[in-house]
């Protein structure tokens, strides 16, 4: 059951950290880095699209990517299945496919259908009315069934953030995830652990406050147990790519721009080539002597 394997990695770890990624060669790089978990960002996802985090791709195009980064990587997968694109029989049938396809667990917000990225808008984002957001919740959690775990988060603020989390937690969340605005200090983190009595889940996004301030001793004290490194790696990638795209386009010779990269043997090792070879001769015919 995947739901168990993360139950053990967060009965054995004071956090868990687990950076986003969206395809096979960010899923091995991570896993080669040494991660026990993964996050199939919805940030990074829209990204790797070529689109911004704003629910513009469809399911089918998540569940792909997923896929993708299932059979590149043996790491348990927690996804971003966003707002479960639509109502509560579509988010049903949404974590039941993502199930499926081999996630640890799933993640769904509770903001009205398409989503709106919170750290890429200025204004607060539209949350739906508490009770249909928990019936969305349970919704999720009767598809699921235990095999994969369920992560309820809010995009609310404040006390009805808190209100929120309880309602879902009730609704049959296993995790509580709040976002980067929802609340403005560790104090308010502190206090929605002990009222909802389930662990948290923080998402580390770049540039914002909670990766400043979450230490790993910040977060046990307040009680989350998976941060997410959610934007970090895609914006690492898009400033390489981007800055050697420059260069290139500028007129810098090729050879100058590659000596700031791996090898090319290194990359090779690193994307399996030589498993690969290994692999592919135990199933030639063996050489027939004369």
């Amino acid at each position: 059951m995947s739901a168990q394997v993360l139950t053990e990695l967060l009965r054995t770890h004071d956090v868990l950290y687990a950076p986003g990624v969206w395809d096979g060669l960010s899923a091995r790089l991570a896993q080669q880095a040494g991660f026990s978990a993964l996050c199939a960002s919805g940030f990074a996802i829209s990204a790797g699209l070529g689109l911004p985090d704003a629910e513009v791709f469809t399911a089918t195009e998540n569940l792909e990517a997923v896929r993708k980064i299932r059979e590149a990587s043996s790491l348990p997968i927690i996804a971003d299945i966003d707002t479960g694109y639509g109502n509560a029989i579509n988010a049903s049938r949404t974590a039941a496919n993502f199930s499926r396809a081999g996630v640890s667990a799933v993640f769904m917000e509770d903001q009205v259908s398409p989503k709106r990225c919170p750290v890429c808008v200025g204004d607060p984002v539209e949350v739906l009315p508490i009770a249909e957001a928990a019936g969305k919740i349970r919704a999720a959690a009767d598809a699921l069934q235990g095999e994969s775990l369920l992560i309820a988060r809010t995009d609310s603020v404040g006390d009805d953030a808190i209100k929120r989390a309880e309602a879902y937690v009730k609704a049959g969340a296993d995790l509580i995830m709040p976002v980067s605005k929802t609340f403005k200090d560790l104090t308010e983190w502190r206090r929605c652990h002990e009222a909802v009595g389930v662990p948290l889940v923080a998402a580390l996004t770049a540039w914002t406050w909670v990766e400043r301030d979450f230490t790993r001793e910040a977060m046990v004290e307040v009680g989350v147990k998976i941060a997410f490194l959610p934007t970090q790696i895609v914006l690492a990638a898009a400033t390489a790519i981007r800055d050697s795209l420059n260069r290139l386009a500028k007129g810098e010779a090729s050879p100058q721009v590659s000596r700031n990269y791996m090898e090319h043997e290194d990359f090779a090792r690193m994307i399996g080539f030589p498993e690969m070879e290994k692999r592919q001769l135990e199933y030639l015919p063996a050489t027939v002597e004369v």
